[in-house]
């Protein structure tokens, strides 16, 4: 699709559901955030994960998901999975790695998984790989959020990491998925969380690389 200026576009799917975190607020802040790039063209569909293996996901170049725990079937994940991997992109938010803790192939595609947290606190994330398109020219910051204790595939490149007890735990990671691209970001426990302004310029970097796959290929 291209814009008004003749400029190619992203179509951008935002999927929010699942239970336990607020998804309908967190929701409402990025798509507000979303929809405000003019060169996205954005559709929201909340708490109805048939999409996933419905044909209408090959008209997006890229998803945004905010989901937490649920379920999905085996016939799901692999049709969520071939189209991410026909050059398709997935940016993961905060609970996606709390999410289908039943699936092994679910998990396999993200990088990772939610092992626990500690309270809410505030907590300084340091970036590691400075020449990303996602985190190139960040250095550190502080956020006020839930911090996810992952486990997460080796193969995966961590973007930042932050410290809890003395040991580092990924906050971004990135990988490819056949010729898609997987950019998980752990931040964005709350509606708060997600207005934080590194916090939303990561999710829209995160957006135009994982997009760029698709146009790339």
């Amino acid at each position: 699709m291209t814009d008004s200026s003749g400029s190619r576009s992203l179509d951008v799917l935002l999927l929010t559901g699942g239970g336990v975190h607020d998804w309908r607020g967190c929701g409402a802040v990025l798509k507000e955030l979303l929809s405000a790039q003019p060169d996205f063209t954005l559709t929201v569909v909340e708490d109805n994960q048939s999409i996933l293996s419905s044909e209408a996901l090959y008209g997006f170049h890229t998803m945004v998901f905010y989901w937490t725990v649920g379920e999905i079937s085996a016939a799901e994940v692999a049709a969520w999975s071939r189209w991410l991997k026909s050059g398709r992109g997935l940016v993961g938010v905060h609970g996606a790695a709390a999410s289908f803790k039943g699936s092994d192939p679910y998990r396999a595609m993200l990088g990772g998984y939610l092992l626990g947290h500690p309270p809410i606190r505030e907590y300084q994330v340091s970036v590691l790989d400075r020449d990303h398109p996602v985190t190139a020219g960040i250095d550190e910051f502080t956020v006020c959020d839930e911090q996810y204790l992952c486990s997460y595939d080796s193969r995966v490149n961590v973007l930042a990491t932050a410290l809890y007890q003395g040991q580092p735990y990924p906050v971004i990671w990135a990988r490819q998925w056949g010729r898609g691209r997987v950019l998980f970001n752990a931040l964005g426990h709350d509606p708060d969380a997600c207005r934080h302004p590194v916090f939303q310029d990561l999710v829209i970097r995160g957006v135009r690389w994982t997009a760029a796959a698709l146009q790339d290929s």
